[in-house]
């Protein structure tokens, strides 16, 4: 294991950096080399943690071969309450808004699409962190074709509001409405209606939660595929909510 700098650290982005000093401890070593990969914090237990703000997708095969020798545990901030911070060229402020966007814990779920075969290993632990926060967009003219005039520029940490501590598969079911509010089974439209969450996002959970392998296909309902919790697993699971 290293602890030689590392250029990744020159272009850590302010949330990513926030994120990984709101978590670290006295005795950790940050950006460390474990098995030819830098890894965000390495615990004097020799737990790994790392930061992940955006795309779980890049992270695929590092997590893979981490996880075959050590305990990981991915961080995910979402954003509960986002802040719109508009400045020019110069930095200076011409506007800050509060988003009408509000994340949930549930669209953690946009990601692990990318990654749902790691969540029954032992080894993984994948925690969601809810946050306050600011997006910092730049009047440049080098946006997107929709706002040409705005870019996203970065993103600051104002507030850990909650994490949340996901164990194993079944821990994920606790995203699933309960039996008064969700027949069984039922089908991704059910489920978005009970939930109230974008069909294209109940699409998400149900296909991460069969990879996991605790939600199976038991029939069709015209088109639609029916779905129910595996019969083997317990009735009432729940994720870790921390302090």
């Amino acid at each position: 294991m290293s602890t030689q700098p590392h250029i990744g650290v020159l272009r850590e982005k302010s949330l990513h950096a926030a994120v990984k000093r709101w978590y670290s401890e006295p005795e950790d070593e940050l950006e460390a080399t474990v098995d030819g990969y830098v890894v965000d914090i390495v615990r004097e237990d020799a737990e790994l943690v790392e930061i992940q703000t955006r795309s779980f997708a890049p992270l695929k095969t590092k997590l893979r071969k981490l996880t075959r020798e050590h305990r990981v545990r991915l961080v995910h901030p979402i954003p509960a309450l986002k802040w719109i911070v508009r400045i020019d060229e110069n930095g200076e402020i011409l506007g800050r808004r509060k988003s009408p966007k509000r994340g949930r814990a549930e669209h953690v779920f946009e990601e692990l699409v990318s990654i749902p075969d790691l969540i029954p290993l032992p080894t993984f632990t994948l925690e969601v962190c809810m946050i306050e926060e600011e997006e910092v967009r730049l009047y440049d003219g080098k946006g997107s074709w929709r706002h040409p005039e705005w870019r996203s520029h970065d993103r600051i940490l104002v507030a850990v509001v909650e994490q949340r501590r996901f164990h194993g598969a079944e821990d994920f079911l606790d995203f699933l409405p309960g039996a008064e509010t969700l027949p069984r089974p039922f089908t991704n439209r059910e489920l978005a209606t009970a939930s109230g969450q974008r069909l294209n996002l109940t699409g998400k959970i149900t296909y991460c939660l069969r990879k996991m392998g605790v939600l199976g296909v038991v029939g069709k309902k015209g088109n639609a595929q029916l779905l129910q919790e595996c019969e083997c697993l317990a009735a009432e699971p729940a994720a870790v909510l921390l302090k």
